[in-house]
């Protein structure tokens, strides 16, 4: 896991001074990231023991927005989280997406880098 978190933050050295969330194309996966229980139980340990200010607990979800700059040869630039006032979740949610779309996106007609937005819901069965 602190392998995951390192990755994220590393792979957040330029991120936009202003992400418009509203204006980004959704990231074009070929097939959507699955949460196992095990990512479940990192980030309820997470929030419960960082006193993160965000709900969770059975029949609830707990999403975080993720921008993607892509490359024009499809790598994964950078990953920035929207904030959720939980940063180890954030930056969590950051190293999934980037290790999710690896090799894991459709084809693309871009010839430059473009930023894309995704989001990571985790949701806690009832």
């Amino acid at each position: 896991m602190i392998a995951t978190l390192a990755l994220a933050v590393a792979l957040q050295a330029n991120p936009p001074r202003v992400i418009d969330w509203p204006s980004l194309a959704p990231l074009p996966y070929r097939a959507e990231p699955q949460i196992t229980p095990d990512m479940l139980a990192f980030v309820a340990n997470e929030v419960t023991t960082r006193k993160c200010p965000v709900a969770i607990g059975p029949g609830l979800t707990l999403s975080v927005d993720v921008a993607v700059l892509v490359d024009a040869q499809d790598n994964i630039r950078t990953t920035v989280p929207r904030a959720i006032q939980c940063p180890t979740v954030e930056q969590y949610a950051a190293a999934m997406v980037a290790g999710a779309a690896r090799g894991n996106l459709l084809p693309r007609q871009a010839s430059a880098d473009q930023w894309y937005r995704t989001t990571v819901t985790f949701t806690w069965p009832k």
